[in-house]
């Protein structure tokens, strides 16, 4: 299993700026990631929903937005 580091997530379009905003946002990908309705936005090299969702941070296909503190949102696409 490959090994991340928060750097990893800093050099393309979505820079990431503290290891739980990565967390929170790969955590809820990888549940919608894991119900059987939804795809991977890349092509997948592992079967774990996690991995997936860390692979599409990092490529920039999903980001996040920052709104109110209570309307915190992540963006697919």
């Amino acid at each position: 299993m490959k090994h991340y580091a928060l750097e990893d997530f800093n050099d393309g379009e979505v820079e990431m700026d503290s290891l739980y905003r990565l967390v929170n946002i790969a955590a809820r990908r990888a549940n919608q990631i894991a119900k059987p309705e939804n795809r991977p936005l890349i092509a997948i090299k592992s079967h774990k929903p996690i991995i997936i969702a860390l692979e599409e941070i990092r490529e920039g296909k999903v980001g996040y937005r920052i709104g109110d503190v209570e309307e915190d949102d992540y963006e697919i696409g």
